[in-house]
């Protein structure tokens, strides 16, 4: 066999060696790529993202795209090959398994704080949204958890809502524990509550309730430090003067809450927040119109882009990241609160894009 022959073949079943190896050979990583969007005004699955009832809604077009970002799981080892490929493409990120799973957590555990954060997002991109439009929105205390084993449970429940503690108002949730803790370990604590099924009731009527029980709780003491406890984490909840229903499966996390807010206050209001025009984003909301920083920026903006999006509302603190690395055709616009993005939506709609705040690399 000629020289060159042979040395030809050996390099071949070289690499081919090293391929098999490195499909075999597993490494902590997990791979980040662009998820599907979806236009909060549209809709999914059959039906409309955004359902309001009992108040006035009006037309719109256009879109207000949420963006995702697709993880491999969290108990899926990559292989050495699949990492390299990662590593080379445009449109994925390869990072630590750590990253996306610290301490080891597990795909069940990681859906269930994902649909947690998801659902917290929908009540806060509501609240946001309707203090945004200066309409009612009520807050109440109320149990969000009875630890079991404890005095209170059987007794209180998760969603009953704290009126008083010992004939004391209550107003925020630490005023709860603020108030047990007067008491001494073995004596009892009286709360005035109205009891969850009463809650939902009223919440269903749009009507504040009036139904109230008073239960006693013998306290106990705290393992850890000696405290007078009950066993309940007290909580927030709101009430709204008409109904709002975000429908969407298979999504989780905090990070759609502020195009869930744009797209309420879409719905809400006469003037049609586009124009027509294709917008996506992203970030976190909290209850007063706060936008939040997320993950996994770059793989937003490219889905974002194939998708059709020509305008991008960034969190702030996702800017310089974002910046580093635009799609062609996408203008990213700096947002911090629900109200920068508004004002951004005059401009995009108008067409005044010169006043929009730019993302830079600063």
């Amino acid at each position: 066999m000629p020289r060159r022959t042979a040395t030809m073949l050996a390099s071949t079943l070289v690499l081919i060696a090293l391929l098999c190896a490195g499909v075999l050979i597993k490494v902590p990583y997990s791979e980040m790529s662009p998820g599907p969007t979806v236009n909060t005004l549209g809709t999914a699955g059959g039906e409309p993202v955004l359902q309001v009832s009992g108040h006035k809604t009006f037309p719109t077009s256009g879109h207000l795209n949420m963006t995702t970002v697709r993880v491999t799981g969290a108990d899926y080892s990559m292989n050495l090959v699949e990492v390299v490929y990662g590593w080379l493409a445009h449109d994925s990120i390869v990072v630590p398994h750590s990253t996306l799973y610290p301490d080891g957590k597990t795909e069940e555990q990681s859906t269930q704080e994902n649909a947690e954060e998801f659902s917290q997002s929908q009540e806060s991109a509501k609240v946001a949204a309707l203090r945004e439009l200066k309409l009612p929105v009520a807050t109440r205390v109320v149990v969000s958890s009875v630890v079991k084993g404890s005095p209170a449970e059987g007794k209180l429940h998760a969603g009953d809502v704290v009126r008083e503690v010992d004939g004391k108002k209550v107003r925020e949730p630490g005023d709860v524990a603020k108030l047990v803790t007067q008491r001494k370990p073995g004596e009892k604590v009286v709360f005035t509550v109205v009891p969850t099924k009463d809650a939902e009731a009223a919440e269903k009527a749009h009507k504040e309730p009036t139904t109230t029980e008073k239960v006693t709780v013998t306290t106990e003491k705290a393992k850890d430090n000696g405290r007078p406890i009950v066993g309940i984490q007290a909580g927030t909840d709101h009430t709204f003067p008409f109904t709002i229903d975000i429908k969407l499966a298979d999504v989780g996390g905090p990070s759609a809450g502020l195009m869930f807010s744009l797209g309420i206050v879409d719905k809400l209001t006469a003037k049609d927040m586009t124009g027509g025009k294709f917008v996506a984003g992203t970030g976190t909301i909290d209850e007063k119109g706060k936008v939040g920083p997320i993950g996994g920026i770059q793989m937003k903006t490219v889905g974002a882009r194939k998708a059709g999006a020509e305008y991008f509302l960034t969190p702030k603190d996702n800017c310089a990241t974002a910046a580093a690395d635009v799609p062609d055709g996408l203008t990213l616009v700096k947002v911090d609160t629900l109200d920068d993005a508004v004002e951004a939506m005059d401009g995009i709609r108008t067409g005044d894009t010169a006043r929009l705040p730019k993302c830079t690399t600063d």
